[in-house]
């Protein structure tokens, strides 16, 4: 039995999981076991996953997650594999792409001692050009810096750690703090500000691997624009601009 786990919620995603899955295979530590929730999906993306498992590399779990929302699909995933034996966790989402090292560098940074591990985050280059990325990098760096000036992530709020800039689709976590902070919300996203929060009421151990990259989608950008995209960085939502597009 694997000690690692990887879970990547899904929601719609037959066009990118294909590629994601290929990533997670081309990985140079592939001494774990993934889970692929399907939540609530209409297409082919359980198919694909299912197929997948025909061909890994590792071991393949397919769960059905019928309650909308990457925090009940991520927090699914992660309760079904500790009720499997895992002691580490790692997520990242369906329309990205883990870097070859991806695993290997989450792997190194739990056994160091960390208890939760926040990668770095590119933009995808087959999504946008280079002006895309430039502006997807300068908006994730504006985001840092307004979470690490908030007045509510201040550490005298009863946080025992400084904010950092936390993207649930590049993170790993040891089970026993997962259990500790309660796992992840179970709601639509955003959820990872409150997750991070979460975990900065608990401990330190909480460490940034420049070495653990995850290539992100930037369709959120080309669908709520600028002004959107920053409304729900800044935990606001889709609005009315409908389901979230990842």
């Amino acid at each position: 039995m694997t000690e690692l786990w990887v879970i990547v919620p899904a929601h719609q995603e037959a066009a990118r999981l294909g590629d994601t899955l290929d990533a997670l295979a081309a990985q140079r530590d592939r001494d774990f076991t993934l889970v692929v929730v399907d939540n609530a999906s209409t297409d082919t993306t359980a198919a694909i996953a299912r197929d997948f498992a025909d061909r890994a590399p590792f071991p393949v779990r397919v769960l059905d997650e019928p309650e909308k929302g990457v925090g009940c699909a991520v927090d699914t995933g992660f309760r079904y594999a500790i009720a499997n034996g895992a002691r580490l966790l790692a997520r990242t989402d369906a329309d990205c792409l883990p870097h070859p090292g991806w695993t290997a560098a989450a792997r190194t940074a739990l056994d160091r001692g960390a208890g939760l591990v926040c990668g770095r985050i590119d933009a995808r280059h087959d999504e946008h050009g280079p002006v895309g990325r430039a502006v997807f990098r300068t908006m994730v760096c504006l985001a840092a810096f307004f979470g690490r000036i908030r007045p509510a992530h201040w550490r005298r709020r009863g946080y025992l750690s400084p904010y950092r800039m936390h993207a649930g689709n590049n993170m790993a976590i040891t089970v026993a703090l997962y259990e500790t902070v309660g796992g992840m919300p179970r709601r639509p996203s955003p959820t990872d500000r409150l997750f991070l929060n979460r975990v900065r009421r608990h401990t330190t151990a909480i460490v940034h691997a420049r070495d653990m990259v995850v290539a992100n989608s930037t369709r959120r950008l080309a669908a709520y624009g600028l002004i959107g995209t920053a409304r729900w960085y800044l935990d606001k939502g889709s609005g009315h601009l409908g389901e979230d597009p990842r």
